[in-house]
């Protein structure tokens, strides 16, 4: 199995990448996030030819093999977390990893917040509890769970405070997961809101 790629992005398009290396490119599957973290790396570099590292996921079927790539091992080892959900397959689980943070997720699971998986991530109902019926156990400790159940608190307020100035519930939940990717996951409600709202106002 394929364990990681290194090498040239040489196409990118709205739901995988094709890398170059060796001479051979391999197309791996990537979430929205990914992409926009391989922008913002190469702009930092300033080299959009730099090699980029993807942490990989190999998933074999009979009629395919297919890549799912990852920037951070841990999304690596979320994704195959959710594989083990039953009903719960690569697409599907690359698509929660897009919905909002691996941090955020796991608070939320640890907790057993359904709503929040719901209501703020995007999850359908039955698919949350799913989640956390069979993940619950390995998301954390106690106390972990108390600190993470006050910030989604924060969160699903932050959300009811967007939604009353009139933007809907996707526009919220969208702006707040850029909040979540490059705030401190402790920032308290107002913080959120107000850093939301020049997102949203597009400052």
């Amino acid at each position: 199995m394929i364990g990681s790629i290194k090498g040239k992005i040489i196409l990118k398009k709205e739901k995988f990448l094709v890398v170059e290396t060796a001479g051979v490119g391999y197309k791996i599957s990537v979430s929205p996030d990914t992409l926009l973290k391989v922008d913002a790396l190469r702009l930092r570099l300033g080299q959009n030819e730099a090699p980029v590292s993807f942490w990989i996921h190999t998933h074999v079927r009979e009629d395919a093999f297919d890549l799912y790539g990852f920037l951070e091992y841990p999304e690596l080892e979320f994704f195959e977390m959710l594989l083990s959900v039953s009903g719960i397959g690569p697409k599907s689980a690359l698509a929660i990893l897009g919905i909002t943070s691996v941090e955020t997720l796991r608070k939320a699971i640890g907790t057993g917040d359904t709503s929040y998986l719901t209501k703020v991530s995007g999850i359908g109902r039955k698919t949350a509890e799913k989640i956390i019926l069979e993940l619950r156990d390995k998301m954390g400790d106690k106390t972990e769970g108390e600190i993470g159940s006050a910030s989604l608190q924060g969160d699903m307020d932050s959300m009811e405070a967007l939604k009353s100035l009139g933007y809907s519930q996707s526009e919220a939940r969208e702006a707040l997961k850029k909040v979540s990717q490059k705030a401190s996951l402790n920032a308290d409600t107002n913080s959120k809101i107000r850093e939301a709202l020049k997102i949203l106002g597009g400052k």
